[in-house]
């Protein structure tokens, strides 16, 4: 009996203005094999990626930092959260890194992450995938919007963001919408709600929701460069997102008519359920793009 080549990968730090960042590398047979850096969502880390880097990772690059506040990062004390503090970081790491030129996949936080990386250096990017990644107020549900309206010093604002931050709120992040909740292994959110309870880093999440409207604010902006830089791109999108619905998907073609949308009768967190249908759509994307 034969076995399909296991992807290698390494999981190393990385020190960016203080900060120490984790990531995964996958190394690909071919040196010159394209580049994908791969973007995390809330409450995960670069953990989400390890079944699609063992899928990909022999054919191409595969890079996976985790931010500050998530997963195995290690920010100081006094980190100040918020999304132009995470592209700060992400920026400095991209640069330390030596990457030049590659295609970023965004996934909810990884697409204001992601955005403002690709506003301050649009040679970077090579072309995007975007799965359940939301850059229109089209794809804002009503509990995503009541959820950004939220602001310090609101009576139960706090409250209502920690209830989001125990383990019954982020197994339902990865649930909701599932049509069969048994095809997400629990490791999955088991994993993140670990990380969320680790000292200080609830508090970080609670400083990013209230910070969760300046990016609603930048999707003017955002769309601008997408009509201005046409980057090539793959959607891939979890269908029954509470928070970022299938319009959210389908308003990128408003601003790039060419792109490749699919949807998929799922939540959230697509790849969990859907990555064999996910990888290959992922992999002839690359070859297209970078070849």
């Amino acid at each position: 009996m034969t076995f399909p080549q296991a992807s290698r990968s390494v999981h190393r730090h990385l020190d960016v203005d203080g900060v120490r960042v984790f990531y995964r590398e996958s190394l690909p047979e071919r040196e010159d094999a394209p580049v994908l850096l791969l973007l995390h969502g809330f409450p995960s880390g670069s953990h989400q990626f390890r079944r699609l880097m063992d899928a990909l990772g022999t054919r191409y690059r595969l890079i996976a930092p985790d931010y500050p506040g998530f997963g195995h990062t290690q920010a100081p004390d006094d980190f100040t959260y918020s999304f132009d503090r995470l592209a700060d970081v992400t920026e400095g790491f991209v640069q330390r890194f030596g990457l030049r030129r590659f295609v970023m996949y965004v996934f909810d936080f990884g697409a204001p992450v992601g955005f403002r990386l690709a506003e301050r250096h649009p040679e970077w990017i090579a072309g995007l995938v975007v799965q359940n990644g939301n850059a229109y107020e089209a794809g804002l549900s009503d509990g995503a919007r009541d959820f950004i309206a939220l602001r310090p010093g609101r009576p139960d604002a706090e409250r209502t963001v920690r209830g989001l931050l125990t383990l019954e709120g982020t197994r339902g992040q990865y649930e909701t919408g599932v049509a069969d909740p048994a095809t997400i292994a629990p490791e999955s959110w088991t994993l993140d709600q670990h990380f969320l309870d680790l000292p200080g880093r609830k508090e970080a999440q609670v400083a990013l929701a209230f910070d969760y409207h300046s990016n609603v604010e930048r999707y003017p902006a955002w769309q601008a460069w997408l009509r201005q830089y046409t980057p090539p791109t793959l959607i891939t999108w979890g269908a029954n997102d509470p928070f970022f619905p299938a319009p959210g998907a389908r308003a990128y073609l408003a601003d790039l008519p060419d792109a490749e949308l699919h949807l998929f009768d799922t939540g959230h967190f697509a790849l969990e359920t859907h990555l064999p249908e996910i990888a290959p759509l992922i992999a002839g994307f690359l070859d297209r793009v970078q070849r």
